[in-house]
């Protein structure tokens, strides 16, 4: 009888855990951007959901790789590093892929990180990425997802 109970609660808490767990485990797609002669990889969070858990967690990224945010719409989003214990840099872009402004991130801090006009997409790399590859305000990002 106590092994029933003991399995029909592990059930239950599997059944109500698991939608949350697998949204978080999800794989997101993938895309290569340019940015003058550098070719990166980034991860695409286009949804609501994607957007929200973004980074956070992560204790390491590959070389040359990030998480490019696609918005619905132009606005002047703004972003901090809760839960993410990883130092980022990001880059605030227009529609057309003009990086609007840059900004570095301190890890698990709850700092606002925004963007200096409108923006349709955030991209967010290893801390220093940017920096290192001569990359700044004005240059174009190539290839950028649609929402």
């Amino acid at each position: 009888m106590a092994r029933s109970v003991l399995t029909t609660f592990v059930a239950l808490c599997l059944s109500l855990c698991a939608p949350a767990v697998w949204s978080q485990a999800q794989r997101l797609p993938v895309v290569k951007l340019n940015i003058g002669s550098h070719t990166l990889s980034a991860e695409v969070a286009a949804t609501a959901e994607s957007r929200r858990y973004g980074l956070m967690h992560r204790q390491q990224l590959p070389d040359n790789h990030g998480m490019l945010f696609v918005f619905d719409h132009d606005d002047t989003y703004c972003f901090w590093m809760r839960n993410t214990p990883l130092p980022l840099s990001i880059a605030f872009i227009a529609h057309d892929g003009a990086i609007i402004n840059l900004a570095d991130m301190a890890p698990n801090t709850t700092d606002s990180h925004c963007a200096l006009e409108p923006v349709r997409y955030a991209l967010e790399m290893e801390q220093g990425w940017f920096a290192q590859h001569g990359i700044g305000s004005g240059d174009y990002i190539r290839n950028l997802a649609s929402p």
